[in-house]
């Protein structure tokens, strides 16, 4: 996988990291190594990876979306959701 180059972090992105409870360090991460990227539209990716947490640890995806389009690529959004099946892709 392709690590995301230097990159900003939008207002929206900071609020709906907080909101959410979501690390910058975990956005680092999953930018710097993701385990998937999917093209969401012209200019914008989706960079995702597995994580647990919570007590007990559970699996999650934490999901990342960037304006790659930009220089340097913007941060929009991310999220945690418990719904892996959902989003993530198997190879066949």
């Amino acid at each position: 996988m392709r690590a995301v180059p230097p990159y900003l972090l939008t207002d929206h992105a900071r609020m709906e990291m907080a909101r959410r409870q979501i690390k910058e360090s975990d956005i680092a991460r999953i930018l710097a190594l993701p385990e998937q990227t999917e093209r969401v539209r012209e200019g914008r990716m989706v960079y995702q990876s597995r994580i647990k947490c919570g007590n007990p640890p559970k699996l999650h995806l934490l999901r990342v979306f960037v304006d790659v389009d930009k220089d340097p690529p913007e941060v929009v959004t991310a999220y945690r959701t418990s719904k892996v099946k959902k989003y993530w892709r198997t190879e066949q």
